[in-house]
């Protein structure tokens, strides 16, 4: 902290660079202010940053000055259930979130964010009627529809509106559940990239706009809130395969190593670019990446995807695609950072039969995963029946 600067400035400044996303700067600066006094606010963003840098056992040491300097303010738990749950301490971000609904009920990001880890944990019942608390869903421009949401009534005879909401695999994942709806009519919409796999579904497939034209149905509803409104647990899941696709070739591993870039925590899912090549380079691999595939939407790669014998992949759409295809799947995933549906200690997935869980042994040992792959590939290209 310069000479003659006061804490609160210095404070100021430090907050600047962190959003222009010099983050040595900011930490430097909030560094500076807490040696000269225990600010709330530099400890809470000195921890954030050392999160998002997966220094993860400092960040647990500030969030913990942080809690006891503020220990009755909702936010502060909350934030604190968010950094739990990233570190897959699920217990603790469990007390976490419920200690931030207590101090504030209406709080619902709280909700939304404590039913996804009960349902990392399995407790279904309990975890989906919280999710369905999530700001997402409660502001959806489908409330804009001139017909209501779905709350769970029998749809015989009903046309029912599915509107779509969030990222690709998302979408894979909850497409299951369109063949297990009974309604008479259903229009579902999708991202502009998905509406050819899905064209396949009984449905009426309409790529999501700008505008959407949503003539007269009797219900509307969001994908992610289905199993909520179906009651579904782990021994009801609509099961793998429910889409199809002509095989473009035979035989061969299927590799997608990277995820999204723009997705906030894709450095810790997808392991580094010296790891895909590992991977690139096993025998008879090739990429998956439309980059490298010329694949102009998700059928594209589903019709490569369904000649390959094995996919390896890291969390991204292609687990989700190739899951719903039922191939063969080799999932890697982080220690941190991860996603409510592949749940912990566990190989399987009750999502997809076909997909086999590689879980980093210590966050970041990406080479203990590489291992392993390398192992087992050993055994499953021996297995593998030869033309």
């Amino acid at each position: 902290m310069a000479q003659g600067m006061d804490v609160d400035e210095a404070f100021r400044l430090a907050v600047e660079r962190h959003r222009a996303g010099d983050l040595a700067a900011a930490e430097a600066g909030y560094r500076a202010v807490l040696t000269a006094h225990e600010h709330p606010g530099a400890l809470r963003n000195l921890a954030v940053l050392l999160e998002t840098t997966e220094r993860t056992d400092e960040a647990r040491t500030l969030y913990a000055r942080w809690a006891a300097m503020v220990p009755e303010t909702a936010a502060v738990w909350q934030t604190l259930g968010n950094f739990r749950r990233f570190t897959g301490e699920l217990q603790a971000a469990e007390q976490a979130y419920r200690r931030a609904i207590e101090l504030d009920p209406g709080l619902r990001q709280a909700q939304a964010d404590l039913g996804l880890v009960l349902l990392a944990q399995g407790r279904f019942a309990e975890g989906w009627p919280l999710y369905e608390q999530r700001p997402r869903r409660l502001r959806t421009a489908a409330r804009r529809l001139r017909f209501p949401e779905w709350m769970g009534e029998p749809l015989e005879g009903k046309r029912l509106f599915i509107w779509s909401e969030q990222g690709y695999g998302d979408q894979i994942m909850m497409a299951r559940f369109v063949r297990e709806l009974g309604a008479a009519h259903i229009t579902l919409t999708c991202a502009p990239g998905l509406a050819r796999l899905f064209a396949q579904l009984p449905a009426e497939v309409v790529p999501l706009a700008d505008e959407v034209q949503a003539p007269a149905h009797d219900y509307w509803v969001l994908p992610m809130s289905i199993p909520a409104k179906l009651g579904v647990d782990e021994r009801t899941i609509p099961q793998a395969p429910y889409l199809t696709a002509p095989p473009r070739a035979r035989g061969g591993i299927g590799v997608m190593a990277r995820g999204n870039p723009s997705y906030a925590w894709d450095r810790s899912r997808s392991p580094p670019p010296a790891v895909g090549a590992e991977l690139l380079a096993l025998p008879g691999a090739m990429s998956l990446d439309p980059a490298d595939t010329g694949a102009a939407d998700f059928q594209d790669t589903a019709d490569i995807i369904a000649g390959l014998d094995l996919v390896i992949t890291s969390d991204t759409s292609v687990a989700h695609l190739a899951g719903a295809l039922g191939k063969t799947t080799w999932l890697l995933l982080s220690d941190h950072g991860l996603d409510w549906r592949w749940m912990r200690e566990r190989a399987d997935s009750p999502w997809y039969p076909s997909l086999r869980l590689y879980r980093q042994p210590r966050a970041g040992d990406w080479a203990a995963v590489v291992a392993e792959i390398r192992r087992d590939l050993a055994h499953f290209t021996n297995a593998v029946p030869q033309d």
